[in-house]
């Protein structure tokens, strides 16, 4: 490969044969099983990057099925995501930790957004007829199980789709340089694109999370269930845009110093 092909046609690893095509990813007849709940808030406060701000004291538990992906296949994911204020004090999503079965959106989801990825065994599904059930095993340990009563109670789906469609979401993305220090450190914002809720039920939930040393869902502890949702929608993941740039922010702060210290 000459220079000019380098520069053209490498976006991914591996360059010759990358682990998934170029965004953006249509997702059809997706499947959200979301579970809302209260937790320690000093938790929250530890583990929400600044500039956001943990909005209240509520995590949402979040298992998804992915049937039909473009590019990704078909996959299902399990985790965590925060209410923030974000630097312009509008309301969003942080997404803390994320657990799937496919190596395409892991890779993908880290090195295009920073999409907190690991590898585990999530899976989604109706249980004995009556109660959608959610479960994510890290290795042989089950670390996460969601119940919800099956369609229950039809809730507002133009206020769902908002939810996805409007609500700004933002992700930590960290890439190393090759002597181990970070090469990139950025918060990143996305939107959901094209959005059609297919359908929205709520109903009685039930969550209960296990400590885990490599997937520490359980840090987040359950003091209380609020609320769950059942959503099947239609939408397409976009690309994503720096908020902001810890690198060059931690730059300028060592400019300002050194030009404060000149100054005395």
């Amino acid at each position: 490969m000459n220079l000019a092909s380098i520069r053209k046609d490498a976006f991914a690893m591996p360059v010759h044969n990358p682990a998934y095509p170029r965004p953006p990813y249509r997702f059809v007849h997706r499947e959200y099983f979301i579970i809302s709940y209260e937790t320690d808030f000093d938790a929250l406060r530890a583990i929400v990057p600044e500039p956001l701000h943990p909005e209240n004291d509520l995590v949402h538990y979040e298992f998804i099925r992915m049937p039909d992906s473009s590019g990704f296949g078909d996959y299902t994911e399990s985790g965590q995501v925060i209410s923030v204020r974000d630097q312009q004090g509008r309301l969003g999503n942080y997404t803390h930790s994320m657990y799937l079965d496919d190596e395409g959106p892991i890779a993908g989801g880290r090195e295009i957004w920073g999409f907190p990825k690991k590898l585990a065994k999530p899976t989604l599904g109706v249980d004995g007829n009556d109660t959608l059930l959610g479960t994510l095993n890290y290795g042989t340990q089950r670390i996460a199980t969601g119940t919800m009563g099956f369609k229950h109670v039809p809730i507002d789906i133009e206020a769902e789709r908002k939810k996805i469609a409007e609500v700004p979401n933002y992700l930590l993305k960290v890439i190393p340089h090759v002597d181990g220090s970070a090469r990139v450190c950025e918060l990143v914002r996305f939107y959901m694109r094209d959005v059609s809720v297919l359908g929205a039920w709520s109903g009685p939930a039930a969550l209960e999370l296990h400590p885990h040393a490599l997937a520490p869902v359980a840090d987040l502890p359950v003091k209380r269930v609020v609320g769950a949702r059942h959503i099947i929608a239609n939408l397409t993941l976009d690309i994503g845009e720096v908020a902001f740039d810890y690198l060059a922010a931690t730059e300028l702060a060592s400019t300002e110093t050194v030009k404060l210290a000149v100054n005395q």
